[in-house]
């Protein structure tokens, strides 16, 4: 399995190993692949580098579960570019890289003799016999150039901010990305927490990946304590909460009685690292009493953290009553199904701001590739717009739906009103 960020990868080793028999162990293992030190430097060359976890085939359902439930996979586009990047010997595996560079720094009567860039190819043909139709020198240029036409990184740098600037309610204008980050801050959509900026969003390759880092961050921020699931989330979401750390206390109804329960486990001495809902949850679009859970999290002193993709922030305002705020932007945001996306952004406000703030700035990773990140940016412009349509749809179809005959049939004969 391909994963962007060595971290990451190793992060998965240890959880593989830790569920595999002793004898397996030892065969599970990671690859660092990384820029060949024999071609020059370009500006995607950061980028590129890979991890690869290694693991025998019956392993596969353990690895696919860390895949599947923290988001910590390489993305498509990132995996195509990287793909191509192999097989030009434009990455190598990062012992044969360290080789070349002790190679090349050592006294020169010991060092053995290094093709160069200009006089042989990957197979130690001269340029006048070139793999594939392209020599060393070709497939530099291609490198420089190709990044140069398709993957501008000071585009994705101010796609990054522009996105951000989203999340953050400052930026809603429909318009393109040079003239969007002149513009004003729209302080009328602004997250309405006193002292929050942007500095405090940050953007993830998608809404998994940001649940199950403000999770992982918590435990190394607050130490392990067990995790709160309030209410019938995405099942994933769960299972972050329950595979990572020491485990997870479900309210699957999510309603008052389950808080009840939660105040009577605090007074009696429980604590918990934090409480984690969404706020409507997908997808029975039950709302969480955030009032009461912060209060709550205040006298018994555990976190909250408020899952807010289907409400959005156009629609509901629940930063000011959670200590860390998660989103996928990957469906409503996006709106294109062409990329993914997720978000966690901190409130300023929170008891715990200064201790994830710290956590975060040691431990976050922008793994968002170039081109999604461009991607994102270009299907976010109008998302303003589609709320509002998406607000009036439902809305008519929620008046046709209560209208029909057999809607009216439900309601009286569980003694209901229709509002």
């Amino acid at each position: 399995m391909l994963f962007a960020s060595a971290n990451a990868a190793r992060r998965a080793l240890s959880f593989v190993q830790h569920r595999v028999d002793h004898e397996d162990k030892s065969r599970i293992y990671v690859l660092d692949f990384i820029h060949n030190p024999r071609l020059p430097e370009t500006p995607i060359s950061a980028w590129t580098a890979f991890t690869i976890l290694l693991y025998p085939s019956h392993c596969f359902p353990f690895a696919k579960q860390f895949w599947q439930h923290t988001g910590e996979g390489v993305q498509s586009r990132r995996a195509e570019y990287c793909r191509q990047e192999y097989e030009q010997g434009a990455l190598v595996e990062r012992s044969v890289a360290d080789e070349f560079l002790r190679q090349a720094k050592g006294p020169k009567r010991y060092r053995k003799a290094v093709r160069s860039l200009d006089s042989a190819t990957s197979d130690g043909r001269g340029d006048a016999s070139p793999v594939d139709g392209l020599t060393d020198v070709d497939r530099a240029r291609f490198l420089e150039e190709r990044f140069g036409r398709n993957l501008n990184l000071e585009h994705a740098d101010q796609a990054k901010l522009a996105v951000r600037r989203r999340i953050a309610g400052s930026l809603t204008t429909d318009t393109e990305l040079h003239n969007a980050l002149s513009l004003s801050p729209d302080l009328s959509r602004t997250r309405e927490v006193a002292g929050f900026s942007i500095d405090d969003v940050y953007v993830y390759p998608c809404g998994m990946n940001a649940i199950y880092n403000t999770h992982r961050s918590l435990l190394l921020a607050r130490g392990p304590k067990q995790a709160i699931c309030y209410g019938f989330p995405y099942i994933d979401t769960l299972k972050v909460l329950e595979k990572f750390g020491p485990g997870a206390k479900f309210y699957g109804e999510g309603d008052a009685d389950d808080l009840d329960d939660l105040e009577r486990r605090c007074e009696g001495g429980e604590r918990f690292l934090g409480l984690f809902c969404e706020f409507p949850g997908n997808p029975l679009l039950r709302s969480p009493d955030l009032k009461r859970i912060k209060k709550l999290a205040d006298d018994y002193d555990f976190a909250v953290v408020v899952d807010e993709t289907v409400g959005n922030f156009l629609n509901v305002s629940v930063l000011p009553y959670a200590d860390v705020v998660v989103s996928s932007l990957t469906k409503v945001f996006s709106g294109d199904s062409n990329v993914m996306g997720g978000s966690a952004i901190l409130n300023p406000d929170g008891r715990y701001y200064e201790t994830l703030k710290k956590t975060w700035q040691r431990e976050f990773e922008d793994r968002v590739w170039p081109e999604d990140a461009i991607f994102l940016e270009r299907n976010s412009r109008d998302y303003v717009g589609r709320i509002e349509r998406i607000n009036k749809n439902a809305e008519a179809l929620c008046e046709r739906l209560q209208a029909h005959p057999r809607s009216k049939q439900f309601h009286d004969s569980r003694g209901l009103t229709s509002s």
